[in-house]
């Protein structure tokens, strides 16, 4: 057995209390109570989920963490950013291998996409991102352009839903999570125009308590043009079979934004709300649940690069 430590799952190392992550991992405003039995052990060390045990450390310098004598070496995840942080999981921790839950600037990290560019994972990825929810949603959505038609241009525009999960959490840059229990509430809503991650496209992000959704306008190159029949026809094939069947999903009743919490896939083509003017110029809506989608894809990157790379096993999740 590989074993995975996500800054949490095998392992928490967080400044707040071991009462407190127990807590927040039982309890989502958004995603509801979570159906697993949790119990924080007596000596605070640890909890339980359904009697499988999560041990717990409190350490602000992780390199602190007995990440050999407790955890093992493995693959770890959602580890902290900047220069030299991430080395020192392999040089100082003894770590194998790294799968980031955000994007990387950081020189020799690779940034994934399953379904699109899985294929370039190597047994010299030693650190690996799962870029963001964002990327996610409109990498998928590229790879359905590419796989489709010959397009040019585009424009992409994201409605964002509340990023700090669970929500009960709040915090800002100069404070820690509030350790009182009653105090774990949505912290902030607003509107603001930013760019960020890999994707680097102007973003208008809406904070809110469900699922996000991103719609895109690009033109494409094609004898006759396109209707949006046969666009919506091409996205049904494509949640159908292929590299995106499982991640892009296709969906004809008028549903609202929280008709899409807790769906484990990037995105959801809205179809219809799908458009096309002069035959050439499409715009499709997608709604994804950036939360459950991402923490879906993060499992099954991990999943992939520990069968192939630790225990040398063919990975269950297969795409491409």
């Amino acid at each position: 057995m590989v074993t995975c430590a996500v800054n949490g799952f095998v392992h928490v190392n967080n400044l707040c209390s071991c009462e407190l992550a127990a807590y927040l991992i039982k309890y989502d405003s958004v995603h509801g109570t979570w159906d697993k039995n949790v119990v924080v052990l007596d000596d605070g060390l640890g909890f339980t989920v359904d009697g499988k045990l999560v041990t717990f450390t409190r350490c602000k310098d992780y390199k602190e963490v007995d990440w050999r004598g407790q955890i093992g070496h493995g693959v770890h995840g959602e580890v902290p950013q900047g220069q030299g942080a991430l080395n020192d999981y392999f040089d100082v921790c003894g770590v194998k291998r790294i799968v980031v839950s955000a994007p990387v600037k950081e020189a020799g990290c690779l940034n994934i996409v399953l379904g699109c560019n899985d294929q370039l994972l190597t047994e010299k990825s030693r650190l690996i991102t799962n870029a963001s929810c964002t990327t996610n949603c409109e990498g998928h959505q590229g790879e359905f352009r590419y796989q489709a038609w010959v397009h040019h241009h585009r424009s992409q525009r994201d409605c964002h839903s509340e990023r700090q999960s669970p929500m009960r959490l709040v915090r800002n840059a100069q404070s820690p999570p509030h350790l009182h229990l009653y105090r774990q509430f949505h912290g902030h809503r607003g509107d603001l125009p930013q760019t960020q991650g890999e994707a680097q496209q102007t973003r208008h992000t809406r904070f809110s308590l469900n699922a996000s959704l991103t719609d895109c306008v690009f033109e494409i190159e094609k004898e006759g043009g396109v209707t949006v029949e046969e666009v919506n026809a091409a996205l049904k094939k494509a949640s159908k079979e292929g590299p995106l069947k499982g991640i892009l999903g296709y969906e004809v009743q008028p549903l609202v934004s929280t008709d899409y919490t807790n769906d484990a896939q990037s995105l959801i083509i809205d179809t219809l709300s799908t458009q096309v003017i002069d035959k050439t110029m499409v715009k499709i809506y997608a709604w994804y649940d950036n939360e459950c989608s991402y923490s879906k894809r993060m499992a099954e990157l991990c999943h992939i690069v520990a069968a192939k790379f630790i225990a040398g096993v063919e990975p269950t999740f297969k795409y491409n």
